[in-house]
């Protein structure tokens, strides 16, 4: 990356974070961002390799929104951002969120098939086209090699790969379970895995 790449990347991260005040000055709070530009910032502090920097603003976005999800590349970054910064248990809780965001997002970073599961699908945003179709990072990427090998390792480990396979079994339980009361607690313990790891 040129000099005037990395200026164009730092002045776009700035111009993001000014209209994030601007809206929180305007409207008393982070709710009108409608153009979802609090997900930006993560995807271009990996471009930069300025993980501190990813992490100061992911502690600042946990502050901010605590209650927000972000989208399944939005929490492959920040699992990435985890792992460079040496944090690797929340790394491997937040590669977790990311997987039941997307259970079809790992296969796409790996170059494997996507193959669609017959599950009852979290929102639209994880069905197997848009994992193809959207995101953009791979295994072979010079710069995430490391997180590569870590997370084969990871998701191919006893207990991590235990735990995907329970929420697969959660989520096509709930593809034909009608019974709300009987939903409610598969739902339930689809959201309890995590704290298993």
């Amino acid at each position: 990356m040129t000099p005037k790449q990395e200026e164009r990347i730092r002045t776009k991260i700035k111009q993001i974070k000014a209209a994030l005040a601007a809206d929180k000055k305007r409207w008393g709070g982070f709710h009108h961002d409608g153009q979802g530009l609090r997900y930006l910032p993560p995807r271009l502090y990996l471009q930069l390799g300025d993980f501190s920097g990813g992490l100061r603003y992911l502690n600042w976005f946990r502050k901010y929104f605590p209650d927000d999800m972000g989208f399944p590349d939005f929490l492959f970054e920040w699992t990435v951002i985890l792992f460079k910064t040496g944090r690797r248990k929340e790394a491997e809780k937040k590669a977790f969120e990311t997987f039941r965001a997307n259970t079809y997002l790992f296969d796409k970073f790996f170059g494997r098939p996507v193959v669609p599961i017959e599950k009852w699908e979290w929102s639209n945003l994880a069905q197997p086209a848009f994992a193809v179709s959207y995101f953009s990072y791979s295994c072979t990427q010079e710069n995430l090699r490391d997180v590569a090998a870590w997370l084969e390792g990871l998701t191919q480990s006893g207990k991590f790969a235990q735990l995907m396979d329970q929420f697969i079994g959660l989520a096509t339980a709930l593809l034909h379970e009608r019974d709300p009361e009987r939903r409610g607690l598969l739902l339930q313990q689809a959201r309890q895995l995590e704290s298993e790891l």
